[in-house]
């Protein structure tokens, strides 16, 4: 794409890094959207979205989507950039103010060629990634309707520039959320005879969590299992007598995600009765494992080597994308593109190279078209 143009986007880009706003919260980012949008006359769909934009550009059938989210995250910003964070205490710490910044150049593009488009393309500027509910908003008010297959990317800092990555079938996880809470008999710490000792059994808890993923399923299996905060007490001098743990579950396998709860149901239970304490389990279900259509998976990997890319087939990842509720309503791919940042993806210093936004625009402007093309000739 031209100078100009890529300038003009890392311009907005740099706008909206300057003012992040957390998930469901991001009206004046919709409202920025909403007005470059508009000045390139493309198309608007009223959905009636809290926050959010959705926009349309070409005509007829077939219909395709794109998505971009541009919510960011509860973390202060350490870089020492002009256009660091002016929100103290929130950040695109996760790269999505460059994720609309392309998906805004694709809009723009393909308006300008939208006469020789053959169908239709959506591309969605999705709210509340972050906390997983994003997608199935938009797919509630009707964002999919009509759409035969959809594209997303994530940036990727351990990548470098100039590399995308993919893979058919389970890229992504699924991911769960567990809070053990645990219910014992405070006592004076200089007389743990008279009480139940909760830290002590969440101690053992803990260690025998560890356990599970490799001595409970295969090892050829993909499980993670982290606790993640452990709460108990208020003083120095007493044993508390309730006590909390949160943690996450991140699995590829449906059937392993379906037993893991009883499984640490039957753990924490025995555990906890052989001190005569009591423990429950709560278990919050996320984001589906993301699973890319094997059919578009080699599509995104052709059409990047053309576009100029370094591909390679992605390994499979443990961490969670909300991308996955699309998939599982239509085929598509989400992809990894380099972004050569020295510090990760929710990391107070994270600072991904805007040179990987041109790329990308051009990338996703040929794909496009392609996809659409290939939709069509599949209906014939």
């Amino acid at each position: 794409m031209s100078l100009h143009a890529t300038e003009q986007l890392i311009n907005w880009r740099r706008e909206l890094h300057r003012n992040p706003e957390l998930s469901n919260q991001e009206f004046a980012t919709t409202e920025r959207i909403t007005g470059w949008l508009q000045q390139g006359d493309i198309r608007l769909l009223p959905l009636g979205l809290k926050t959010g934009v959705v926009a349309e550009v070409g005509q007829g059938e077939p219909l395709i989507a794109l998505r971009a989210d541009i919510d960011a995250l509860p973390i202060d910003e350490s870089t020492d950039r002009p256009w660091k964070s002016q929100h103290p205490g929130v950040m695109h710490a996760c790269g999505h103010d460059i994720h609309t910044s392309v998906m805004l150049g694709v809009a723009h593009r393909l308006k300008q060629q939208e006469s020789s488009l053959p169908g239709r393309v959506r591309i969605l500027f999705q709210p509340a990634e972050e906390t997983f509910n994003g997608a199935r908003q938009l797919i509630d008010a009707g964002a999919l309707e009509g759409v035969q297959a959809i594209f997303g990317m994530h940036n990727a800092p351990d990548l470098p520039l100039g590399e995308l990555r993919t893979r058919p079938g389970a890229l992504y996880a699924n991911v769960d959320r567990f809070i053990i809470r645990l219910h014992g008999k405070g006592a004076h710490a200089a007389r743990p005879q008279d009480g139940i000792d909760t830290i002590v059994i969440g101690s053992q808890i803990v260690t025998a969590l560890q356990a599970l993923p490799a001595r409970m399923f295969s090892s050829l299996e993909s499980v993670v299992l982290s606790v993640t905060r452990f709460s108990a007490g208020n003083t120095w001098n007493v044993l508390p007598q309730s006590l909390e743990l949160e943690g996450t579950v991140r699995t590829h396998n449906d059937a392993i995600r379906a037993a893991i709860p009883q499984k640490i149901t039957a753990l924490i239970n025995g555990i906890a009765a052989g001190y005569g304490a009591s423990a429950e389990l709560e278990w919050i279900a996320g984001p589906p494992a993301l699973i890319n259509t094997p059919r578009w998976a080699e599509f995104a990997l052709q059409q990047a080597q053309e576009s100029g890319y370094r591909t390679q087939v992605a390994a499979p990842q443990m961490g969670g994308e909300d991308f996955a509720f699309y998939l599982h309503q239509v085929p598509g791919v989400f992809v990894s593109i380099g972004s050569a940042s020295d510090f990760g993806l929710h990391h107070p210093a994270f600072d991904p190279d805007e040179s990987i936004i041109g790329p990308a625009v051009n990338y996703f402007s040929q794909l496009a078209p392609r996809a659409l093309a290939a939709v069509d000739h599949d209906r014939q």
